[in-house]
C-alpha cells in the first residue's frame, strides 16, 4: 500500500464522499493547545492563531502527518460576540494558516463557526444570523473550500447556521454536540439530522461532548431518522478522544473532571481503531475527532481504514501495525504483544487504585 500523496489537483469534499472515499478529519485544538499552554480555558477562545502561529501551525502539521484530509480553521468562538475587535484578524489568520497546511498534502480547508452566546441570552434570530455572516465573510475572502457548523446544543441554532453558510454557494456540514437524548430543547436526534438537511446541509452528525461510542449511538439514531424522513445527506462523526458513558445529556462539560481532571479518560490508540471501524460499517464517510483527540488518535483512524483509502498516512513510518514494532524488543514479554489480538482485547488498568471507574454529573 503506498504512503499519502503529496500535492496536487484536489476533489471537492462532495466529490470525495459521493465517490465512497473516507475523509479524515482533524481533532484537538482548545483542549491540546491550552495543555501546551497556548490557549486558556474558560471562553476558550483562539487567539492563539495570531499571537502563537508556529504553535497552530504544527499542530496542523501533526494532523495532516496523522491522515487528515480535511484542515479546519482554529476559529472556535471567534465571532465578535466572543473576541470583540479581534475577530476578524482571528479568523483571517486562521484562514491562512489552514490553508498553509492544506497545502502540504491533499487536505481541503474547512472554515468553520459554532454555536454563540447571542442565543443562549437573546434567542435574536436577526443578531445571530448577523454574526455568523460576519465570520462568512471572511472565509469567502479566504476561498476556504467548504464550511462546517459545529458545536451546537439546538437545532434551531444549528439551522439558522447552515442557512446563513449555504449562500455562500460552497458545501456545508453540519454537526451538533448533542448524544442520544438529542438537543437541550427535546429535539430527536434524528429529528435534528433531518432540520439540517432541510436547512441546506449536506453533510450531517455530531461532533464534541460525548465519547466515541455515545457519539455512535447518536449518529444510529441520526441515521435512521435520515431514513424514516426520506432525507439524504452524507454522514460525519468528530467525538471525543475521552471515554464518557457516565455523561447526562450535557455531555462531558458537566463531568467533575472537566476540563483539568479529563487525562484517565483517554482513549487508547486501539479504542479509536474500532470507533473508525463502527464508524465505516454505518455509513459515516467523514470521520474525525474533538477535544482530547490527539494526532496519534487521528492516524488510528488512517491506519485502521487504510485498506479503504489505499494508503498509509505518513506519520505511519513510525509506527507498526498493532505493534508490530515491537517484534524487535528484547524482552520475549513484550515481544509477544507485537499482535492485534493483544491489544484489541487490552483491558487497560488507569492506575488509580482509590479513584472511581465513573463520576456523578453536575447537573
Amino acid at each position: 500500500m503506498a504512503p499519502a500523496g503529496g500535492p496536487g489537483a484536489k476533489k471537492g469534499i462532495l466529490e470525495r464522499l459521493e465517490n465512497g472515499e473516507v475523509v479524515v478529519g482533524d481533532g484537538s485544538f482548545l483542549l491540546t493547545l491550552e495543555k501546551r499552554g497556548y490557549v486558556k480555558a474558560g471562553l476558550w477562545t483562539p487567539e492563539a492563531v495570531v499571537e502563537y502561529p508556529n504553535a497552530v501551525r504544527q499542530l496542523h502539521m501533526e494532523f495532516l502527518r496523522a491522515g487528515s484530509n480535511v484542515m479546519q480553521t482554529f476559529t472556535f468562538s471567534a465571532s465578535e460576540d466572543n473576541m470583540e475587535s479581534k475577530w476578524e484578524d482571528v479568523n483571517a489568520a486562521a484562514c491562512d494558516l489552514a490553508r498553509e497546511v492544506a497545502g502540504k498534502g491533499d487536505a481541503l480547508v474547512a472554515g468553520g463557526i459554532c454555536q454563540t452566546s447571542a442565543y443562549t441570552h437573546h434567542k435574536d434570530e436577526a443578531r445571530v444570523k448577523r454574526l455568523f455572516q460576519r465570520q462568512l465573510d471572511v472565509f469567502a475572502r479566504k476561498n476556504v473550500d467548504f464550511l462546517i457548523a459545529e458545536y451546537f446544543e439546538h437545532a434551531e441554532e444549528a439551522m439558522w447556521a447552515v442557512e446563513v453558510l449555504k449562500a455562500l454557494g460552497k458545501p456545508v456540514a453540519a454537526t451538533m454536540c448533542i448524544g442520544p437524548d438529542g438537543d437541550m430543547h427535546g429535539v430527536s436526534p434524528g429529528e435534528c439530522a433531518v432540520k439540517l438537511v432541510k436547512a441546506g446541509a449536506a453533510i450531517v452528525g455530531v461532533n464534541c461532548r460525548f465519547g466515541p461510542s455515545t457519539s455512535l449511538k447518536t449518529m444510529k439514531l441520526m441515521k435512521a431518522g435520515l431514513q424514516a424522513a426520506g432525507s439524504k445527506a452524507h454522514l460525519m462523526v468528530q467525538s471525543l478522544g475521552f471515554h464518557t458513558p457516565d455523561c447526562g445529556k450535557g455531555g462531558f462539560v458537566d463531568l467533575p473532571e472537566y476540563p483539568f481532571g479529563l487525562e484517565p479518560r483517554a482513549a487508547t490508540r486501539w479504542d479509536i481503531q474500532k470507533y473508525a471501524r463502527e464508524a465505516y460499517k454505518l455509513g459515516v464517510r467523514y470521520i474525525g475527532g474533538c477535544c482530547g483527540f490527539e494526532p496519534y488518535h487521528i492516524r488510528a483512524i488512517a491506519e485502521e481504514l487504510a485498506p479503504e483509502r489505499g494508503f498509509w498516512p505518513p506519520a505511519s513510518d513510525k509506527h507498526g501495525s498493532w505493534g508490530s514494532s515491537l517484534n524487535m524488543h528484547t524482552k520475549p514479554w513484550i515481544r509477544a504483544r507485537a499482535r492485534r489480538e493483544y491489544w484489541e482485547n487490552l483491558l487497560p488498568a488507569s492506575g488509580r487504585p482509590f479513584c472511581p471507574s465513573l463520576s456523578q454529573p453536575d447537573v
